[in-house]
C-alpha cells in the first residue's frame, strides 16, 4: 500500500508540558485508520499537529517530521496549503452564523471563487457526499444554526469536503449526536474512504472496529500499538495494554 502520511519523531510540546510523543507510523492511501486510547492520551493534539492547527499557538513547539506524499509539510513557512489538502472536523459541530450554502462554500469564496453556479454545484455535491442534501435541499439560504446536531456534524464534514481534501481528520465526531446519525455518518465515511485517506479518533471501540482498516492505540502521549483491525480486536497486539483497554480493564 502507498503511504500518504508518514510521521518520523513527531512531538508537540505545550510549553513545559508534553502534549504527545515522539511519534513513528504510516498512514496508507485510502485506509481508515482508527485512533483509541483514554482521555488525555494526546490523540486529538496529534490530529492538530497532522493538520497543522499548531501554526495557530504561538506555545506550541513542534519537532519531528511529517510527510505528506513524501514532502515534510512542517518544512514550509506557510501551512495554507496543507490544510487545503488535509481537511479537519472537530468533536462539536460548530455551524457558522450564515446560510448553509455559506457555510458550505466558505472555503470556495475565501479562495476566489464567485460564479454563483459552480458554487452550488459544489455545495451539492458536498452536501450528497456528507448524506445531508436531500434533507436541506429545499432550505439552502437558511440560517445553519437552526440545523439539528446530527445535521450541522454532516455540515460541518460537507464544509470539510468543499476544497477537496486528500485527507479527512475527525475528532470524535459522533460525541454529540444520536446513534442513528452515527451510523449515517459511518456510511459516509465508508463511502469517502475510495476517494481520500481518513484518519479517525474515537472513544467508542466498537465504531473503531467497524470502521478502521487498522486501528492504532495511543496512551500517555505514545502510540503502543497499531494494526490491521483483524488482528487488534482478536488479541493480537504488542502490547497487554491495548487489550485491557479494548476490553474495559481501563480507560
Amino acid at each position: 500500500m502507498k503511504k500518504k502520511i508518514e510521521l518520523k519523531n513527531l512531538s508537540v510540546n505545550y510549553s513545559n508540558k508534553t502534549a504527545f510523543g515522539p511519534v513513528s507510523f504510516d498512514v496508507y492511501e485510502n485506509e481508515i485508520l482508527s485512533i483509541i486510547g483514554p482521555a488525555n492520551s494526546g490523540k486529538s493534539s496529534l490530529l492538530k499537529a497532522i493538520n497543522r492547527m499548531t501554526d495557530f499557538n504561538s506555545e506550541a513547539k513542534v519537532s519531528g517530521e511529517m510527510h505528506l506524499d513524501g514532502e515534510d509539510i512542517y518544512s514550509y513557512k506557510d501551512s495554507t496549503w496543507v490544510r487545503r489538502k488535509i481537511g479537519m472536523v472537530s468533536p462539536l459541530p460548530v455551524g457558522l452564523p450564515m446560510s448553509i450554502i455559506d457555510n458550505v462554500t466558505y472555503a470556495p469564496r475565501m479562495a476566489g471563487l464567485k460564479d454563483k453556479e459552480k458554487l452550488m454545484k459544489i455545495a451539492e455535491d458536498c452536501l450528497r457526499k456528507a448524506a445531508l442534501w436531500d434533507e436541506i435541499k429545499d432550505r439552502m439560504d437558511g440560517l445553519a444554526t437552526k440545523l439539528s446536531g446530527g445535521q450541522q456534524q454532516r455540515l460541518t464534514i460537507a464544509r470539510a469536503l468543499s476544497h477537496s481534501p486528500e485527507v479527512l481528520l475527525l475528532d470524535e465526531f459522533s460525541i454529540a449526536i444520536d446513534p442513528v446519525t452515527t451510523m449515517k455518518i459511518e456510511e459516509v465515511l465508508l463511502r469517502l474512504k475510495s476517494q481520500m485517506t481518513i484518519v479517525c479518533v474515537t472513544n467508542v471501540i466498537h465504531q473503531a472496529r467497524r470502521l478502521g482498516d487498522r486501528t492504532a492505540m495511543m496512551l500517555e502521549g505514545k502510540i503502543i500499538d497499531i494494526d490491521e483491525n483483524s488482528r487488534i480486536f482478536s488479541g493480537q497486539v504488542k502490547d497487554k495494554r491495548t487489550h485491557d483497554y479494548i476490553e474495559g480493564v481501563f480507560g
